[in-house]
Formats: structure tokens, C-alpha cells, sequence
């Protein structure tokens, strides 16, 4: 009771209750995972990742740990990103790049993150080389057309393989990569590139034109030989039909209104072309 009397024993005992609550009882957030380090040794992980975990169903809320020989290592759940510094890249049609280029991950592995890496930023760090490297190789290999046509798709495939084997090591799974921005210097390389795609497209529109003046003119002749061939067997079956039919076709042109104009045509009654109004004669 005579501590009772003395409110400064009593707002020790209360401050040292509450350093050991705080030691003991921790709260871990919906939005991280943590490792529990005792000594410098790893021995537990609360509220660890999952995929597909529902919100609100997991290790979340309050843990107990060893008092002032236990701390917690906070890692986030949510997807991180790494951002790229602007890359120089050489295409296979001798143009440089400028690249900008960023990729998003995931901790995945929180121990093998603290035994390798020891914090996000560190991991961040060691796949941006990486993450730089990659694209360097992939984009090296194809000409500056391959990415403004849908073989970019893969080419940012391949990067997120090659990134993800390197973020395996960290704990970490690669998410996504992208490229921001893809650009040729300013200046002179510029304009010479856009000169050689205008030159190439142009090129590229004759020979389609060629190719299809080419294909009309199989097309017509295979169907002008067709329509001989209908004609010739057609016009067999009956000579002096088909006879009649070359004369009223030839009257029909010579005597046209549109050719003959003020031109006389003046010819004997028993001219063989007016053999067809002698009645066959």
C-alpha cells in the first residue's frame, strides 16, 4: 500500500508495463509481411504472402513475440516497382535508342529477401543493372520496327524471363515490364531514320503495286484465253452462224455513228464486206 502512496513509483511501474507490452505485442498491417529476427538469426514469418489470399483472411492483427530479443522486420505485399535510369540501346538497323523502361515485382520469398537482400531497397537496386542489361540484349537483337509492331509483346516476354530468374534469387517475383518510352535521339539520327522508313514504306508500296499489276494481268489473260476457248467451241458447233456474227460485229463498228462522223464510205453492191445483205450470196 505505500506504493500506492508514492505517484511516482506508480508511473514507473506503469512505464515500465508499457515498454513491455510494446516489446511483446506487436500488430502486423494487412499490407506486410514480417520476418521475426532473434539475434541476427531469422526464426519465423508472420502474415506471409500468398497468392490469391483474400482480404482479411490472413496473418494479419495482433502477434506475440520475445520481449527485447525479438524484432520484426517489416517487408511490403504489395507490388514495388523499379524504375530504370535511360538506356542507350543499339538496333540491329544501326539506330541508337534512348529507353526508358520500368518493371514491378513482388516479394514473394520474405526469408530469402532478409538472408540476400536484407531490405526492398537493396533488392531494387540489384535488379535495376539487371532489369538494364536485359533490355540492352533483347532490343539489340531486333531492328527499331519490331517495337512499334505486336513482336514488342514478346520482346517485353522475354525480358520478364530473364529478370525474373535474377529476382528468384531475392525472393521475389517479377510482375511486369514495360517500356515507357522508346525515342531516337534528336537531330540528325532522327531525321535520317525517319528518312529510311519513309524510303523503305515507299519501296515497300511499289513493290505491292508491281506484284498486284502483275497478279490483274495473269487475271486478264487467263480470262481472255477462257473466253477465246467459249468462243471457239461455241462458234464450231455452227461456221455460218458464227460467220453472220463477225459480219454484223464488223458492220457494227465500221458504220457507228461514233467512227463514221462526216466520213463517206462508198462501196460496189457486190463488195464481199456487204455480203451479209445479198442474203448469204
Amino acid at each position: 500500500m505505500s506504493i500506492l502512496r508514492h505517484p511516482v513509483g506508480l508511473a514507473i511501474i506503469a512505464l515500465v508495463a508499457l515498454i513491455l507490452l510494446g516489446s511483446t505485442v506487436a500488430i502486423v498491417p494487412e499490407t506486410r509481411q514480417g520476418v521475426i529476427v532473434r539475434f541476427g538469426e531469422p526464426k519465423a514469418i508472420v502474415n506471409r504472402y500468398r497468392p490469391n489470399e483474400n482480404f482479411g483472411q490472413t496473418g494479419a492483427g495482433i502477434i506475440l513475440r520475445a520481449p527485447f530479443i525479438d524484432q520484426i522486420v517489416w517487408i511490403d505485399k504489395r507490388v514495388l516497382s523499379v524504375e530504370m535510369e535511360r538506356q542507350q540501346v543499339l538496333s540491329t538497323d544501326q539506330l541508337r535508342l534512348q529507353v526508358d523502361a520500368f518493371a514491378r515485382y513482388r516479394i514473394v520469398n520474405p526469408l530469402r529477401m532478409y538472408i540476400t537482400a536484407g531490405s526492398e531497397e537493396k533488392v531494387s537496386d540489384a535488379l535495376r543493372p539487371i532489369l538494364g542489361s536485359a533490355l540492352r540484349n533483347e532490343l539489340g537483337k531486333r531492328p527499331f520496327a519490331a517495337l512499334l509492331s505486336p513482336e514488342r509483346g514478346q520482346v517485353m516476354d522475354n525480358i520478364e524471363a530473364g529478370l525474373n530468374r535474377v529476382a528468384r534469387q531475392y525472393g521475389a517475383q517479377i510482375v511486369d515490364v514495360r517500356i515507357k518510352r522508346a525515342d531516337l535521339p534528336d537531330g540528325t539520327p532522327l531525321e535520317s531514320a525517319f528518312t529510311r522508313m519513309s524510303t523503305a514504306r515507299k519501296q515497300e508500296a511499289l513493290t505491292i503495286e508491281a506484284q498486284g499489276a502483275k497478279q490483274a494481268q495473269i487475271i486478264r489473260a487467263e480470262a481472255d484465253a477462257n473466253a477465246a476457248r467459249i468462243y471457239a467451241e461455241s462458234y464450231g458447233k455452227d461456221p455460218s452462224f458464227y460467220d453472220f456474227y463477225r459480219a454484223m460485229q464488223s458492220y457494227r463498228y465500221t458504220f457507228s455513228p461514233e467512227r463514221s462522223g462526216q466520213t463517206n464510205i462508198i462501196l460496189s453492191p457486190d463488195n464481199q464486206f456487204l455480203r451479209q445483205f445479198q442474203g448469204g450470196r
